[in-house]
């Protein structure tokens, strides 16, 4: 043993080593006298006792080689005093009618179960003798056999309830023992005290004790690789006390704590400061393992007290999961499992351990969430439905929040999202299929079903700004398009706090309903066709932009946006021809949002049409003053717009109309005009597309009217006579196409200004019928517009029509676009270029792969491709 040296306090004064005593002081003097001043310290008499002394005994006794005898010693000494403190103070606390009375509902695992009834057996062999070599005080020996009675009744009626496992029902305060709850309550904070009181005893001791065997831990401890007086201190508590084999201090105190912590989950105010103490002492008390740093040593806590706390957890939270579900509520559920996360973490933080919060987050989310996930979603009457329908933005966004703390739940929230969009889009398009099916089956035009629409139009503002029946059905479709959609960003924004995944299942899904609907492009181009109009009522130009905006949201899902362009063009021509557009500016800046999305290419032709207006007005200007100037003024003001064929929808190919001489002299002057501007240029003229402001006199009164080019050619017919005209004459004199004729002679005598008498009386147009002028016409207005009857909704053979020539475009793209690919890249594989093709062209419609291999093939057999001898699948360009 090496001789000792010098030695501090821990504030760093230097000690003396203490003088030595010869053998006039025997070993076993010293250790008397040592064990004489630890049983002082252990009852707090160390007023008389002398530090350096006692320091000086435990010196000599190493010093000597009496460190075995000293070691052990002590340990028995101070499981002796602990034996004795848990007879006397810890054994007289545990509650009267056993550990149940303060667990009711209680079920620990059965592990602990074990250690009980191990604990419960020895106790009753060791009882009589433990008792009698404590103390010979009768009081004692009845505790101890009141203590064996309980621990036997705990035992027996938890193993009969728990088979093992949790209880079923885990209710610490079930209905009727809210008032014995406090009982329990108040007994097992008399144990919580007597043990806390006892291991703060026990500490304070054996930092006193620590202080005078200081060079037992310096030489002795170091030399042979033993616990510290300190750490045996705790390893005794551990052994003698909580982990006793004599007494089942262990499943007392469990029961215990896991009682307070569930009667404070059902509402009730415990001690939390009683609590924490005794588990910062489980905690503190670890177990040593061989090779492992001591700071990582296991705790009593992490190794016994945790499991149960977390077993009993389940038990209960699962539990009150099926109670909460069973009440068929799903937005209070989640308030509920919101607000038990919460508690949990602030339990965690208060009086539970750190490394308990995730496990106990892990059980919870399990529980409540994991096991429970369609349940709750499709929880009729209140669950996603239901939130969704009512616009329930707080309890969306806490569903969300929940769900993402589970690995399933972002996914099935993104498919319950998805249900209930493709579920509510497949009710708009329904909705809009059986309106379309009930335009079809019949003429717009007859009065019935007018005087049908005027009655619904009162009940909805899209039918009445819309300016036929069809626009209606389309205004309807998108406004309830555009109202979902505004109704999910706003969920998106504010519940779901801008998650990608939940933006691309509601994209998707939105993507899927719309394209489902056939005439999504048709009925989107005349959304905005209306939008566009002059004499919108109620919206500003902000507002309009507004609307335009948001509708570009919806054009973004379309896959046919070629079909979307053919339809646009014509609704465009239309506002352009007629004068309906609301302004150049707005056109403009539609066109704007269209190129974003679709490139410049997509609104080329469009832009070119607004450039062959403009060009049109600076060719009015040239011509009127060139009539101006001239010895001939005009009859009347004439308006030409002169249209590049290339970008309008307009056939080559113009109706035939016969025009009388005073509109051909006008005709032919403009020619020759344009003619000396222009030289080489043909102009076709295309009457069906013009409209006239004519003066006309009636009995009453003169009014100015505007109507259509043939309706201004049919009516110039009974300018100079009085005449009855059949149909086949007004056919004969004016050549105008049946189908034109009749709707041009509809708008004059069947409609709201008939200034045509129709015999016989009506609102069809036949072939047997004849015409005359109403001079007794009247009118309050003096000037007023004669609609031209529109034609009736596409028919099933003019969708198809307008669907091959859509198809016959789609063929010139994807070859072009095969061969630009090709003609850049000179050699490529089959499917690295269908797959290149439908990305160049996804902005525009969505190529499917057949019709793809189909133009390849087209490609080669004419030349402009080949493929390669040793690989069928890879294509060479032909220049």
């Amino acid at each position: 043993m090496n001789a000792p040296g010098s030695m501090r306090r821990p504030g760093g004064t230097k000690l003396k080593p203490p003088k030595k005593i010869g053998l006039d002081v025997s070993i076993e003097d010293m250790w008397l006298r040592l064990a004489h001043a630890i049983s002082q310290i252990q009852n707090h008499n160390i007023s008389k006792l002398s530090y350096e002394e006692h320091y000086r005994y435990a010196y000599n006794l190493v010093l000597y080689q009496q460190g075995d005898m000293l070691y052990h010693g002590v340990k028995k000494q101070v499981q002796s005093h602990l034996d004795k403190l848990c007879r006397e103070k810890i054994i007289p606390a545990f509650p009267p009618g056993g550990a149940a009375s303060v667990s009711s509902g209680i079920i620990l695992p059965e592990a602990l179960l074990n250690n009980s009834q191990s604990a419960s057996s020895s106790s009753r062999t060791n009882a009589h003798s433990a008792a009698s070599s404590s103390s010979t005080n009768s009081k004692g020996k009845g505790k101890a056999t009141d203590f064996e009675s309980d621990s036997d009744s705990f035992t027996d009626g938890a193993q009969d309830g728990s088979s093992g496992s949790a209880a079923a029902t885990m209710s610490a305060t079930q209905a009727g023992d809210r008032a014995d709850a406090v009982a329990r309550i108040q007994a097992g904070e008399r144990l919580m005290t007597a043990i806390r009181d006892t291991w703060l005893d026990h500490r304070s001791c054996m930092s006193k004790l620590s202080e005078v065997l200081k060079y037992v831990d310096r030489v002795y401890v170091e030399n042979h690789k033993v616990p510290s007086i300190n750490r045996l201190g705790l390893e005794i508590f551990r052994d003698s006390v909580i982990r006793s084999a004599i007494y089942p201090i262990q499943i007392y105190l469990y029961s215990t704590l896991l009682t307070h912590i569930q009667i404070e989950r059902e509402g009730s105010a415990i001690s939390r400061s009683l609590v924490k103490s005794n588990v910062d002492m489980l905690a503190d008390l670890t177990q040593h393992k061989p090779g492992m740093p001591s700071n990582q040593d296991p705790s009593v806590y992490s190794t016994d007290f945790e499991p149960a706390f977390l077993q009993t957890s389940a038990a209960f939270y699962s539990a009150e999961a099926d109670r909460w579900l069973d009440a068929g509520d799903a937005a209070k559920y989640l308030a509920h499992v919101a607000r038990r996360l919460q508690e949990e973490a602030d339990r965690v933080s208060v009086y539970l351990k750190p490394e308990t919060s995730k496990p106990l987050q892990h059980l919870l989310e399990k529980n409540f969430l994991a096991k429970h996930l369609s349940t709750i979603i499709d929880m009729p009457g209140s669950g996603l439905v239901t939130m969704l329908d009512e616009d329930r933005k707080e309890d969306l966004g806490r569903m969300y929040t929940l769900f993402n703390k589970v690995s399933e739940g972002p996914q099935t929230l993104r498919l319950g999202l998805k249900s209930y969009i493709a579920a509510k889009g497949k009710l708009i398009n329904d909705a809009v299929t059986s309106q379309t099916a009930a335009q079809q089956d019949a003429p717009m035009q007859r009065e019935a079903q007018d005087d049908s629409a005027k009655a619904k139009s009162k009940d909805k503002a899209a039918d009445s700004e819309a300016s036929t029946p069809q626009a209606a059905t389309a205004i309807r479709w998108v406004q309830e398009v555009l109202e979902f959609k505004n109704k999910f960003d706003a969920i998106l924004d504010t519940a779901f706090f801008k998650d990608t995944g939940c933006e691309t299942s509601i994209n998707e899904a939105f993507e899927s309903f719309i394209n489902s609907n056939k005439r999504a492009p048709e009925f989107i181009s005349l959304f905005i066709d209306e939008n566009l109009k002059k004499g919108l009522k109620g919206k500003t130009e902000a507002e309009v932009d507004e609307v335009l905006r948001k509708t570009i949201s919806v054009f973004r899902f379309l896959h046919e946006k070629d079909t979307f362009e053919r339809y646009y063009k014509q609704h465009l021509a239309k506002r352009l021809l007629q004068g309906r557009s609301v302004s150049d500016d707005a056109e403009r800046g539609m066109m704007a949002k269209l190129k974003i999305e679709s490139g410049h290419g997509y609104v080329a032709k469009l832009q070119g049409m607004l450039n062959d207006m403009k060009t049109s007005e600076e060719t009015m200007d040239h011509f009127n003053k060139t009539i101006k100037n001239s010895h001939r003024p005009m009859p009347f003001a004439l308006s030409v717009n002169v249209l590049t064929s290339t970008n309008w929808p307009i056939s080559a190919q113009a109706p035939s109309c016969t025009m009388p001489d005073t509109l051909m002299e006008a005709r032919r002057r403009f020619e020759e005009f344009y003619q000396s501007k222009h030289n080489g240029r043909v102009l076709t003229w295309h009457a069906n597309l013009g409209n006239a402001d004519v003066r006309v006199a009636f009995k009453s009164r003169t009014h100015e009217i505007n109507l259509s080019t043939f309706a201004l050619v049919v009516l110039l017919l009974f300018d100079q006579t009085d005449a009855t005209l059949s149909y086949s004459d007004i056919a004969r004199a004016t050549n105008i196409p049946d189908s034109d004729l009749q709707r041009t002679l509809q708008s004059l005598a069947c409609a709201k200004f008939r200034m045509l008498i129709k015999t016989p009386k009506g609102r069809e147009v036949n072939k047997d019928n004849t015409f005359a002028f109403n001079s007794s016409f009247t009118c309050p207005l003096a000037r007023f517009k004669i609609q031209q009857i529109a034609a009736r909704v596409e028919t099933a053979k003019e969708r198809k029509e307008t669907n091959e020539k859509v198809e016959e475009e789609r063929k010139n793209l994807i070859e072009a676009c095969i061969v630009r690919i090709m003609k850049n890249r000179k050699t490529l594989g089959h499917n690295d270029l269908v797959q290149e093709t439908i990305t160049q062209l996804s902005a525009r419609f969505q190529p499917t792969i057949p019709f793809i291999k189909k133009r390849i093939e087209s490609l080669i057999e004419r030349e402009y491709l080949e493929r390669q001898q040793d690989d069928r699948g890879m294509y060479n360009y032909l220049a």
